[in-house]
This record gives C-alpha cells, sequence and structure tokens, in this order.
C-alpha cells in the first residue's frame, strides 16, 4: 500500500475488538512516533501507554471516547522543553506534540491497527488522576487496537474539499 492508500484508508474507529495488540506492534508504532521531527529537534512530547487495569478506570473518568480498547496513547507537549520563536514569542510545543500524534496516528493504521484521535477529555482530571501528566498540553488521546469485525468509517468519512478550494497558489 503507498502512502496515499494508506492515508485513504485510515478512519475514525470507534469500535474495537477484544484482540489484544502485540508488543512487537506497540513497539513498531511507538518507533515511528519518535522519529517524528519537532522544531529544532527539542522533542518536547511525552506518549503514555495507558494499558493496566488501574490507569484504564482513571483514563475513564476523563473521558468516554475509549470504544473498547485495551491500549491508550496519549499524547501531550510540554511548553518549557519546547522552541519558542524569539521574533513573537510563538512556542511549539502543542504542535510537536501535534506533529508526534499524526505519526502515531499512520502508523497505526500502516501495522494494521485502529484507532481514533480523542480530542473530547477532561485535561484537568486527567492531570489530576496522572500526576506525571502535569507539565503537559494533552493534544490526542488514541484508543488504540483491532477494529471490531463492524466497525466501519462514519458516512461522512470520503467527503473532502476539491484541491481547488483547499489550495491556492500565490
Amino acid at each position: 500500500m503507498n502512502f496515499l492508500e494508506l492515508v485513504k484508508a485510515r478512519y475514525s474507529c470507534r469500535k474495537m475488538s477484544d484482540k489484544p495488540v502485540e508488543p512487537e506492534k506497540l513497539n513498531q508504532v511507538l518507533q515511528i512516533a519518535i522519529a517524528a521531527p519537532t522544531a529544532k529537534n527539542l522533542q518536547p512530547y511525552k506518549i503514555w501507554v495507558v494499558k493496566s487495569a488501574e490507569a484504564m478506570e482513571k483514563l475513564k473518568q476523563t473521558t468516554n471516547f475509549i470504544f473498547g480498547a485495551k491500549t491508550v496513547l496519549i499524547i501531550g507537549g510540554k511548553k518549557n522543553d519546547a522552541f519558542t520563536r524569539p521574533f513573537d514569542g510563538k512556542n511549539f510545543a502543542e504542535i510537536d506534540a501535534t506533529i508526534v500524534a499524526t505519526h502515531l496516528l499512520l502508523a497505526i493504521e500502516a501495522v494494521g491497527l485502529a484507532t481514533t484521535w480523542v480530542g473530547m477529555v477532561d485535561e484537568s482530571k486527567l492531570k489530576e488522576l496522572f500526576p506525571q501528566m502535569h507539565d503537559f498540553d494533552i493534544v490526542a488521546v488514541f484508543p488504540l487496537g483491532y477494529a471490531a469485525a463492524d466497525a466501519k468509517p462514519s458516512p461522512r468519512h470520503s467527503e473532502r474539499r476539491s484541491i481547488e478550494e483547499a489550495v491556492i497558489e500565490l
């Protein structure tokens, strides 16, 4: 599958099967994520892998969007560790963490797993329950697993603007 086919095949999977994620696949996904570029290569992000029953119960107090996954990846950016553009003070922590999250999203599809980008999370509660996330801005929560047999893309999945609508040549 080429890259365009991979990107088009990926969809927001909202129903996971009970099949466990193999450690090798999780490791491959994480290796791809940490290869992502960041501003000045400062890598001001963290990826948390939520797998234990206790951690999953805590996470479920912050979001209703786990979709049956037994593993969840959470990505955050840390402003104090990120590049800040000197002429206007723009901090790149959130941008860098989002680049990493995008790599994760596509890596998950590439290894035959499924996910959806969950943004509907109570970040304050998450940081209260997981103090190690305190200094980070959370950019994504990815329930990770195999798509259930009856999982399918949303009806709007393939709706895209045309190149003419989305791109302006200057």
